[in-house]
């Protein structure tokens, strides 16, 4: 039997991947989104008799009000996404990421089940070779991590609500995004030939779009076994460098050349390594691995360039 699931945010990045797969599970979806980035990647699902659009903003609780009414499940994906985009629009990121969660957390009912995606880089800096737990303390840096945190914080709390602690995600969307690190620096080694990479030894968490999805169609299925709890989400062979990630790209692309300068830092200072090992023993596990994700991203680099304002 489906459900009849919202998502705020469902034209962005994951929400593009995620609405089909839930279509195609036979869930009935119904998305909010206001198109900032004048996206057209859920034209797929327009024939899909149990999609449903709202083209708005997901802070009005005049439009939220009568999208959840029906709602089994709300996801909301609605936010500004990363430390660049949240620097330029803070107050965008606290409204957004932050207060129209909390909002959803006021309006839904307490039947109303929230899946939330958080993302690990609330870790901050982590301990050397020690893996973050979802019992280490969270200590984000940056606006987009406090916002993010603060937002798990209130639906936790409201109960009937599971977090998603997403690590670094990577793979091909029909809303893409190349700024992601993963897809960033495979676009400069088939692009450019070369990067050159700030903090070259701080690890991370990798996971692919796909897999991303797939944990949210696990959390539904098992939502009874998961509830009121976080969840790390990534690939555990894959606590990499910057470096390591690199070299792991220049096996794809040979002539790929890498160097390491003092020419930045990360405002969320992401370095440590994860455990996923608490989602892994409730039967999730990741099927698309970092190499997978950089051939399909060499591949979709031969039909994507970001060329908006060259002549070539």
């Amino acid at each position: 039997m489906g459900y009849h699931i919202l998502i705020t945010g469902g034209a962005g990045y994951l929400g593009s991947v995620l609405t089909p797969e839930l279509l195609r599970s036979g869930h009935k979806v119904t998305v909010l989104d206001n198109f900032m980035f004048g996206q057209n990647s859920l034209l797929e699902c327009c024939a899909n008799e149990n999609f449903n659009v709202t083209r708005g903003d997901a802070r009005e609780e005049d439009v939220l009000k009568p999208l959840l009414k029906d709602a089994d499940y709300i996801i909301p994906l609605a936010a500004l996404v990363g430390a660049p985009l949240c620097r330029r629009d803070r107050t965008g990121t606290i409204t957004t990421s932050r207060d129209a969660v909390a909002t959803i957390a006021r309006l839904a009912s307490k039947e109303q089940r929230i899946i939330y995606p958080c993302t690990n880089s609330g870790y901050g800096i982590g301990m050397k070779g020690i893996h973050c737990t979802e019992e280490t303390p969270l200590k984000p840096i940056s606006l987009y991590g406090k916002a993010k945190v603060e937002a798990e914080k209130i639906l936790l709390e409201r109960g009937n609500a599971v977090s998603l602690r997403l690590a670094t995600v990577f793979g091909i969307s029909p809303r893409m995004r190349i700024d992601l690190l993963v897809n960033d620096f495979t676009y400069r080694a088939v692009n450019d030939r070369f990067v050159v990479i700030f903090e070259g030894h701080f690890k991370r968490n990798y996971i692919h779009i796909r897999d991303v999805a797939r944990a949210f169609i696990h959390t539904i299925d098992n939502f009874d076994v998961m509830k009121g709890e976080p969840y790390n989400v990534g690939l555990s062979d894959a606590n990499l460098s910057k470096l390591e990630l690199c070299e792991k790209i220049k096996g794809h692309v040979p002539d790929f050349v890498y160097l390491e300068a003092p020419v930045g830092e990360d405002p969320d200072k992401r370095d440590y390594i994860v455990s996923n090992e608490k989602i892994e023993k409730t039967g999730f596990k990741p099927v698309y691995s970092l190499d997978m994700g950089i051939k399909e991203l060499i591949t979709g680099y031969t039909i994507i360039t970001n060329s908006r304002y060259s002549n070539v």
